[in-house]
């Protein structure tokens, strides 16, 4: 009977809330929500942005570091505002460190052709760890409906396919667009 108390007890736990509970989970959320709103404000849209794979950990952080301090008792109010802070504070250094090549190869990928033309890289698909079917999906997500009307397709940075085609066959890709992608 005891351990039927126990497990009586330790189920309640997941579905009752004290009243102190409930009004400190609020008042963290909102703390924090402002707080997202603050620092993205003085840190600009980018801390948010999805542009690179380190834009994407940011993005994670936040929304951990929100969830965390929202409802663990164990994170106070405090410690998640200058945690917050802080992943805001790493990003921003992040992104003027992007300024030197090395830093930005350090933390960001290069975006990567898999398509060149009509003409499917089959290593590059390798590398990106995509099947046929993948690519294959996300031309038809771009309504190709030809693949002579293809011009080029990246593997952008943030794990986003970019379909760059055009019925028009005079149309010519300019190089400037496909600068920073790896050919190989």
């Amino acid at each position: 009977m005891e351990n039927l108390s126990q497990i009586t007890e330790g189920i309640e736990k997941w579905f009752v809330s004290s009243p102190q509970a409930i009004l400190a989970i609020t008042l963290s959320t909102l703390a924090i929500y402002i707080a997202v709103i603050a620092y993205t404000r003085m840190f600009g849209k980018r801390s948010l942005s999805k542009m690179s794979s380190f834009d994407f950990a940011m993005t994670v952080a936040v929304g951990s570091l929100i969830a965390t301090t929202s409802l663990s008792p164990s994170v106070s109010l405090m410690d998640g505002l200058v945690g917050l802070f802080m992943i805001y504070l790493f990003q921003l250094s992040v992104a003027f460190g992007r300024r030197w090549k090395l830093f930005r190869n350090a933390v960001d990928n290069s975006p990567l052709l898999l398509m060149s033309g009509s003409k499917i890289l089959k290593d590059n698909l390798r590398k990106a760890r995509l099947s046929e079917g993948d690519l294959r999906s996300k031309l038809r997500e771009a309504n190709v409906l030809d693949l002579e009307d293809i011009r080029a397709v990246v593997f952008e940075t943030t794990g986003n396919i970019v379909v760059m085609h055009s019925t028009d066959k005079d149309k010519e890709l300019k190089n400037w667009l496909l600068k920073d992608v790896k050919l190989s």
